[in-house]
């Protein structure tokens, strides 16, 4: 029998940020060069033009030109790419009452898989090769068979975690049947999509059902459970502590715990005694209000995430960035408190690049994403060092963390392809998509906007009551705000 020879590519000349095995740490190599062979990194070189190279590699010519690996993103709810722009200015009550919880009535499959597969392609385009998903558009088998579809044609590396929540025209004993029935009908086991589960129930569903849950994974091997585990006033505490007690975290599943604003030291205990980590979600913590008081105490334990890039960034770039200044004015802020003026930086540029990168891969116990090694995956991405922001550049993890943009990313490679190429995705027929996404977006949106606004009184969920936050002026006008209005009637 004979076999396809793999095909190889060389990327030559281009400053290279390598992660030393088993380590957090960074290594930077100046001219040299990475050999993608196949699906696989097949060689690091500190040369730009290395010998005995396969037959027939194709040469990409990298001079000033930063390579690293590719972004993971641990926590990302796709399929709401429609709705873009419409909650600039929400909070958490209002997003989970009018966008996440309000949807199931608006959306059909068509909706949600051109939204997915829109929002993903959007995501390439940004250099995130690598997204956990944490799929809530369960309404039905064909929304959930249409959000899985998107995911496998979008060319990304996509963990598709369906959100298992009972309803009534789709209760959970019918979810875990289809459930088990598209895990039959999936490609090949090394293919770039993977099902997992998603599960929010921990603190309140029938124990039979979490019995159920449970069995599910183990039946079916799921490589990867999320959660969104928040606490404090938030409720949600589908906490470390507890998913331990249902057996789950001493296994080789991975369990990610999204956003984790609630982490105390039991919980960081458990975590790093079973290898588990939390995804934070810079953005929307404070974007929402819902805050991260603890996150740079577990920071060994934690990765990055977008969540809600319908209101916000959907490139990691962003979210590392944030989370490195937001993490160094707290820890400045305590220190300035004190009357002390701080004469080091609490956080380096390095420890938010290897949170959107290799921590993310452990976080998926994928060691062999988020990295640049030989037997890696070939997930890459070239930035050019040329472009007018990034002009200048000395250190290339700076450069990337503090001063790119996604058009600086000039290509994207997934499992040795190209993704992007020359700043232009590569994804066959874009311009369809870019219709039927428009068409999608623009019957949601229109239904959105004339819903009436939902009323919030009482408690959250039965817990915390409602509350108002001092809001700022920037007008000097008397009796207004400059607070304005959001610009989202169509005419």
């Amino acid at each position: 029998m004979s076999t396809t020879p793999l095909s190889s590519v060389l990327l030559s000349g281009g400053t290279i940020i390598v992660c030393p095995e088993d380590a957090d740490a960074l290594d930077v190599i100046r001219d040299g060069a990475v050999l993608v062979t196949g699906d696989r990194i097949a060689g690091i070189y500190d040369t730009a033009h290395p010998s005995n190279l396969p037959a027939d590699t194709e040469v990409v010519d990298c001079t000033n030109k930063i390579i690293t690996p590719g972004f993971v993103d641990t926590h990302r709810h796709g399929w709401q790419t429609g709705l873009k722009t419409l909650a600039a200015n929400t909070t958490m009550p209002e997003y989970m009452n009018r966008y996440a919880f309000g949807s199931a009535t608006l959306y059909t499959a068509e909706d949600v898989y051109i939204g997915q597969l829109a929002g993903l392609l959007e995501g390439l385009n940004a250099g995130v090769t690598t997204s956990l998903d944490h799929a809530h558009h369960i309404w039905s088998k064909e929304t959930a068979k249409a959000g899985l579809q998107a995911s496998i044609d979008s060319g990304a590396r996509i963990y598709w975690n369906h959100a298992f929540t009972g309803r009534p025209n789709f209760p959970f004993s019918e979810q875990v049947a289809h459930f088990k029935e598209l895990a039959k009908t999936m490609p090949r086991p090394d293919g770039l999509t993977t099902m997992g589960v998603a599960y929010d129930g921990w603190t309140y569903a029938p124990a039979e059902e979490i019995k159920e849950l449970v069995g599910l994974t183990k039946e079916l091997k799921i490589p990867v459970l999320t959660t969104h585990y928040c606490g404090g006033p938030w409720m949600a505490d589908n906490s470390p502590e507890l998913l331990h007690r249902h057996g789950v975290l001493e296994t080789d599943m991975a369990v990610v715990f999204s956003h984790a604003m609630g982490i105390n030291t039991a919980n960081s205990v458990v975590l790093r005694a079973t290898n588990q980590y939390i995804s934070i979600t810079p953005e929307s913590e404070m974007g929402y209000g819902i805050s991260h008081p603890n996150g740079h105490l577990i920071q060994d334990q934690a990765a990055l995430g977008v969540d809600t890039f319908l209101t916000f960034s959907t490139d990691m770039m962003t979210q590392a960035r944030m989370w490195l200044q937001r993490t160094r004015a707290k820890l400045f802020d305590q220190t300035l408190q004190k009357w002390l003026i701080p004469v080091n930086s609490p956080m380096s540029a390095n420890q938010a690049f290897l949170m959107a990168t290799r921590h993310g891969g452990l976080a998926l116990r994928r060691p062999d994403l988020g990295v640049i090694r030989v037997g890696a995956k070939a997930d890459l991405l070239v930035f050019d060092g040329r472009s007018p922001g990034m002009l200048g550049w000395v250190d290339p993890v700076a450069a990337v963390i503090l001063h790119a943009n996604v058009g600086d990313i000039e290509h994207v490679m997934v499992d040795g392809k190209f993704r992007k190429r020359d700043r232009k995705l590569t994804f066959e027929n874009y311009d369809a998509v870019v219709d039927r996404f428009l068409a999608s977006a623009a019957k949601l949106q229109k239904a959105v906007v004339e819903r009436p606004d939902p009323v919030h009184e009482g408690r959250f969920w039965g817990g915390c009551e409602y509350g108002h936050a001092d809001e700022v002026n920037i007008s000097r006008e008397p009796g207004t705000t400059g607070y304005g209005k959001q610009f989202i009637h169509r005419h």
